[in-house]
């Protein structure tokens, strides 16, 4: 795993978050068909702001890892600012990946944003 930062392979050894969150507020899975990685993300809101962030991925270790960074990167964020969650600022934050893997941090954007977005389908104005 040299190509990977010490970051990714912190998180792939010790990946915090990982599981469900109970009776969530929102959740969503997302996959890459080419791959084959899987995440399901739930997620609880509090105040407008995700309080908990819990992930669950099938998948390669930076999959784990950015399944990881992501969930802990954007817990307490507003729904506004997590809705804005893109692969770079995951992929930079980790700090980077090889060319072949920036597809794992997309798929961690994609379902935090899901996740968000069927939130919002079950709580309308919420």
């Amino acid at each position: 795993m040299a190509a990977y930062s010490d970051l990714v392979i912190e998180h792939f050894q010790n990946p915090r978050n990982a599981g469900e969150v109970e009776s969530p507020d929102g959740e969503a899975t997302t996959a890459n068909p080419v791959c084959g990685d899987r995440m399901r993300v739930t997620i609880r809101v509090t105040g407008g702001r995700l309080a908990e962030v819990r992930w669950q991925t099938r998948g390669c270790p930076p999959a784990i890892a950015t399944s990881s960074f992501a969930s802990e990167m954007v817990q307490g964020w507003t729904l506004e600012d997590a809705s804005a969650l893109t692969r770079e600022a995951i992929a930079t934050g980790i700090g980077g990946l090889p060319a072949d893997k920036v597809h794992c941090s997309v798929l961690a954007a994609d379902a935090i944003r899901a996740a968000i977005a069927d939130y919002r389908e079950k709580h309308p104005g919420g």
